[in-house]
């Protein structure tokens, strides 16, 4: 059975940080293009940052320069470090795991506001 668990989400005032990891398991890990995507209230959701197996990464612009996405495949986690948050990175952030399946988690809640 695959899984995939988001932690670290939270409250944070504008200009903070969070880390929101995402461990996974029932999969080949180190295979996965793994993902973090958002979902604001009244809005589709979008894509924020993704790292390929090989370690590519590639951002929205609007997150360029603030959030950092990375894998750790020893222990099958993918991370999201967020710096300088603003209030419209408030959001449901969802871990994603593609290769020839692709799987989401149940997300983690991200309010940016003080």
């Amino acid at each position: 059975q695959v899984q995939l668990v988001e932690s670290g989400g939270g409250l944070v005032q504008p200009g903070g940080s969070l880390r929101l990891s995402c461990a996974a398991s029932g999969i080949s890990f180190s295979v996965y293009a793994m993902g973090w995507y958002r979902q604001a209230p009244g809005k589709q959701r979008e894509l924020v940052a993704t790292i390929t197996s090989g370690g590519r990464t590639n951002y929205a612009d609007s997150v360029k320069g603030r959030f950092t996405i990375s894998r750790d495949n020893p222990k099958n986690t993918v991370y999201l470090q967020m710096n300088s948050l603003r209030p419209e990175d408030t959001a449901v952030y969802y871990c994603n795991a593609k290769f020839l399946d692709t799987y989401w988690g149940q997300g983690t809640q991200v309010t940016v506001s003080s």
